[in-house]
């Protein structure tokens, strides 16, 4: 059930009513109603993986207790193991098992060994990198000691599994969303209208934007080796803009959804095309990821303290494994690497963390030293992409040395001069509402209703006519 699809069209608008007006005068009620919704909603996709669903949540919910109650640190860190493994342990096999097996007989071979590895078609459960993070923190908390367990496995499974980001994020922690679960939850209007405004727009991006660069690019990136270099760089710069509108959108219909049952989720994306760095990029883009591994793995292995030796190589480890988490590809594991060594100058000077503020805040456009640095960081990360876009390192390779020859000074082959204009709506919108958690989240507040009105019936207009074929959030792959 994609949230672009008239089936979600509808469950909505029935959870919504059941939900606020049969069901919200009894919390129980209305987390019991959110826990079949979301379990509905994921069976949707494969009713077969619920059961998988279902068990992890169960598996962290009860070593959450055991820990908790443990009388020795020995058994403590046994339920912890116990959690920790068996959850890595289902992740790596669907996500990763046929990688192993396939990359090891290719390595046998290179010494002259011949093998026959043993490869499943394995089919990889929706949302599994992200609901396994749900229950990882959790549990390391737990361990940690900086939360109490919770004891009703109700409120518990939504924490897990509610509707919203159950498929692709963003990655909530307990110490957020468990308290507003169990927290009697009112009706209000305005919440309701502003996640009405970020559905619409997360529909616009998705719909128009991402769908739309979809027709454009997946045939350029099927068919690299035909086109020229123009229409390659094309290709890179249309693939940057699907991706985050793609993903960015779904957070953004993720995020809206929740308002309206009184549930406010963490954000995921600020406006990452607008920085200045590679370092503000990261702090800017997938936000939960980011944030994720810089509290369970960046920090633990000592962050920025220490020798500038270790700094490095905890930035790489962050960098390899937040590539690798993406899937069971060398392309990905590149796309990581790439990324850490643009950022590497950053950290070897010291200069990671200065620009921590909204570009040009408080004017309309930016200065030429800012735009400078906001079109070579944009470059770089587009260059990153094509990696992580590509079927295969040589191809990667292959498009990049296509780009750099003389065929870049040629016209595209393609054209898409209707798509650039709706980009560049896009980018004029995204630009003005960079000081908001949304582009559109206070355009139009404070004048007449008939303007305010008018352009959102002008954006379910353009959603309406210029929407492209129906694409799969790419994010529901990982």
């Amino acid at each position: 059930m994609y949230f672009n699809s008239l089936s979600f069209a509808v469950f909505l608008p029935v959870v919504f009513v059941l939900y606020w007006f049969v069901t919200n005068r009894n919390l129980r009620l209305q987390n019991a109603l959110l826990l079949v919704a979301s379990y509905f909603f994921y069976s949707c996709w494969d009713y077969r993986f619920l059961l998988l669903l279902v068990f992890s949540t169960f598996l962290d919910y009860y070593t959450g207790i055991k820990m908790y109650e443990s009388r020795t640190k020995k058994i403590r860190t046994f339920w912890f193991w116990l959690s920790v493994c068996t959850n890595v342990g289902f992740l790596g096999f669907f996500k990763y098992y046929n990688f192993f097996a396939a990359s090891f007989a290719r390595a046998l071979s290179e010494v002259g060994i011949h093998s026959d590895p043993w490869v499943l078609n394995v089919i990889l459960p929706v949302g599994i990198s992200f609901y396994t993070f749900h229950g990882l923190s959790y549990v390391i908390d737990i361990y940690k000691g900086r939360i109490s367990p919770e004891r009703n496995f109700v409120d518990y499974s939504v924490f897990v599994s509610f509707f919203p980001l159950l498929v692709a994020g963003p990655i909530e922690r307990a110490t957020h969303l468990l308290p507003q679960i169990k927290r009697e939850r009112v009706f209000d209007p305005s919440k309701m209208i502003d996640g009405l405004r970020q559905i619409l727009w997360g529909l616009f991006k998705k719909m128009v934007i991402a769908d739309r660069c979809a027709e454009f690019v997946n045939p350029i990136f099927a068919h690299s080796q035909t086109y020229s270099g123009a229409t390659l760089a094309l290709g890179a710069f249309l693939f940057a803009i699907q991706i985050y509108c793609d993903f960015s959108g779904y957070s953004d219909i993720a995020l809206g959804t929740a308002r309206l049952l009184g549930i406010d989720l963490l954000r995921n994306f600020n406006y990452p095309y607008f920085s200045r760095d590679i370092a503000e990029f990261w702090r800017r883009w997938h936000i939960s990821l980011s944030s994720w591994f810089r509290d369970y793995l960046y920090i633990p292995l000592g962050g920025s303290k220490g020798s500038k030796w270790k700094v490095i190589r905890n930035t790489w480890i962050i960098f390899l494994v937040s590539g690798f988490w993406h899937g069971a590809n060398w392309t990905f594991i590149a796309w990581g690497g790439l990324n850490a060594l643009f950022i590497m100058p950053l950290v070897l000077f010291g200069k990671n963390r200065v620009h921590l503020e909204t570009v040009a805040r408080g004017k309309v456009l930016p200065t030429l030293r800012e735009a400078v640095q906001i079109a070579a960081t944009f470059a770089m990360t587009t260059l990153a992409w094509i990696v992580f876009r590509a079927d295969s390192i040589p191809q990667a390779i292959h498009y990049v040395k296509q780009i750099f020859s003389r065929s870049l000074f040629t016209l595209p082959q393609v054209h898409a001069e209707k798509l650039g204009v709706l980009i560049g709506l896009f980018v004029i919108l995204e630009w003005l509402g960079r000081d908001q958690p949304y582009a559109i989240a206070r355009l139009g507040i404070g004048s007449p209703r008939l303007v305010r009105w008018s352009f959102y019936y002008a954006l379910v207009f353009i959603i309406c006519w210029f929407s492209g074929a129906e694409q799969q959030f790419i994010y529901f792959q990982f």
